[in-house]
């Protein structure tokens, strides 16, 4: 009976072992870890650096078999061309969205809505799953504050204060008034001409 008991105990243990280890390795697979770039890299590692507001942002199923999957296209007008030539409007597709009912989601992927006015760093769109130097990093709202200037807010929502704090110590970059869109433009076209 002694066996039987040890038998079955380490059967359950086994099975418990087996579920903590599926259990983290799940975990795993949801997390997203992204080093925040730094300013530099940031203007550097950029094919296009637009402003734009969104106009549209489309769901749909792409690729066959295994290889199925939501996409979403996001299509900004453009505002300003700060790097490259986007044109009068721009799309960049992103991993993830929902079609019919069902949602794909990709953790610490950007959501776009319709009206948002953003300040992208664009790389590898349509072949990264996200298109942004940085994921999430890579884009910076523009948003009216109390005094009705434009500021720039990072896409976690704090309002960025000091471009070189970027990836660098993202606490000291939120700290202190709010820059104005003008500036964090002005700041990047005079890195683009270092």
């Amino acid at each position: 009976m002694t066996a039987r008991v040890n038998h079955s105990l380490m059967k359950l243990l086994r099975s418990l072992l087996l579920m903590l280890c599926a259990g983290l390795a799940a975990d795993g697979v949801r997390a997203t870890t992204v080093i925040p770039p730094t300013f530099d890299q940031l203007v550097r590692e950029a094919e296009l650096i637009l402003e734009g507001t969104v106009i549209d942002a489309r769901s749909q199923w792409t690729g066959e078999g295994a290889e199925r999957n939501i996409v979403t296209y996001v299509t900004f007008n453009v505002e300003d061309a700060i790097k490259g030539a986007p044109g009068k409007s721009y799309a960049i597709r992103i991993l993830g969205g929902t079609v019919d009912g069902q949602t794909m989601e990709v953790s610490d992927t950007p959501r776009f809505k319709t009206g948002d006015r953003d300040i992208l760093f664009v790389e590898h769109n349509g072949s990264q799953f996200v298109p942004l130097v940085g994921i999430m990093h890579g884009r910076f709202h523009v948003q009216r504050d109390g005094a009705g200037r434009d500021v720039v807010a990072k896409d976690s929502g704090a309002l960025l204060a000091d471009v070189s704090k970027l990836g660098q110590d993202e606490k000291a970059a939120v700290t202190g008034p709010a820059l104005s869109a003008a500036d964090f433009k002005s700041a990047i076209r005079q890195k683009l001409s270092n």
